[in-house]
């Protein structure tokens, strides 16, 4: 089947960061689905997988989490999907990724597809909206269902993957007072649309009120000493991207501020016992996307998966400018 993969860690720019190749099609046991790829998203974890380094794989590295595909097999223990069943997912960090025709993944933490949304649409969706939902509704203890309506949020990132799909679950089910940060007019323009409340310019000091809740979805760092006058006393603060050196939490101390970290893939890295609720929250997010309550967050088909146009997306994402999600489709 074809795939692309890596042997070195290289700028994006070299010829061999991303190579197009020929590897064995995988089969499916116990709880995999072996999915025929149709279409995937790109997303800073595989800029961050493929980042120069000293190492060099024996054999092919194959990135990518985020697809959305059919069930071509189904492993003998699998209840949830069957062959010809449309699917979406985020995939594991510790398998092969699904820069591939033919991928396998855990049926526990796949959903299926959204009826109303392409296989482009969808795949722009599950490793964003899972790392959003499990920050806010299962971390933070938001309220997914109003029970702090009217509260305050302060997304900083708002125009990004994450960000996107957080503006949308804050506004539409939280019901919440949404503040994205955005520092572009397309990028204003396009938290907006998404429902948020008002922007915040976050090219320039944060001169702004305390908020309930601060969602971090840009380098965590650059904003840990701002935190104690971005929060109300009590309030919490969620983030997504580790810290690239040791932080002071005393300084959150006197006004009892908690901290929540979000690693998406916890529960498929761990194999955590309650790794299905993956599965319900991607069975949900769909239902609720059928309904018109959510709506896909892709900006840029970029063409076909190969490595070239593979490459087009790590620089896109490493220029640090990308709206939305960008996704390829097709073979």
């Amino acid at each position: 089947m074809k795939a692309i993969g890596l042997y070195k860690y290289l700028p994006i720019d070299h010829p061999e960061s991303l190579l197009d190749l020929e590897v064995d099609t995988p089969v499916a046991t116990g709880h995999d689905l072996l999915v025929e790829v149709k279409a995937i998203s790109v997303n800073p974890v595989d800029t961050k997988r493929r980042a120069p380094k000293d190492l060099v794989e024996t054999t092919p590295k194959v990135l990518g989490w985020d697809a959305a595909g059919v069930v071509k097999a189904a492993g003998p223990n699998c209840v949830f999907f069957k062959p010809g069943d449309a699917v979406s997912y985020a995939g594991s960090v510790i398998r092969p990724g699904a820069n591939c025709q033919f991928h396998l993944v855990d049926e526990r933490i796949v959903g299926r597809k959204p009826a109303t949304l392409s296989f482009a649409e969808a795949a722009a969706l599950p490793l964003t909206t899972l790392t959003a939902w499990e920050l806010m509704f299962e971390r933070m203890g938001i309220g997914k269902a109003g029970a702090h309506a009217g509260k305050s949020v302060l997304i900083l990132g708002g125009a990004g993957g994450v960000g996107s799909i957080a503006i949308q679950l804050a506004k539409k089910l939280a019901r919440l007072k949404v503040t994205a940060s955005a520092s572009r007019p397309e990028s204003i323009a396009w938290c907006k649309d998404l429902g948020a409340d008002e922007t915040v310019d976050h090219s320039q000091p944060l001169n702004v009120p305390e908020f309930d809740f601060v969602l971090c979805f840009s380098a965590t760092d650059a904003y840990w000493n701002q935190f104690p006058k971005l929060v109300k006393p009590q309030g919490r603060i969620g983030t997504i991207v580790r810290t690239a050196k040791p932080v002071d939490l005393s300084i959150l101390h006197d006004k009892s501020i908690a901290v929540c970290l979000e690693g998406m893939f916890t529960r498929s890295t761990f194999q955590t016992p309650d790794m299905a609720a993956q599965h319900a929250l991607l069975e949900e997010t769909a239902g609720l996307i059928e309904a018109g309550v959510l709506k896909s967050t892709l900006t840029a088909n970029l063409g076909k998966i190969d490595a070239a146009n593979l490459k087009r997306a790590h620089r896109m994402l490493e220029d640090g400018h990308v709206i939305g999600k960008l996704v390829l489709e097709g073979w």
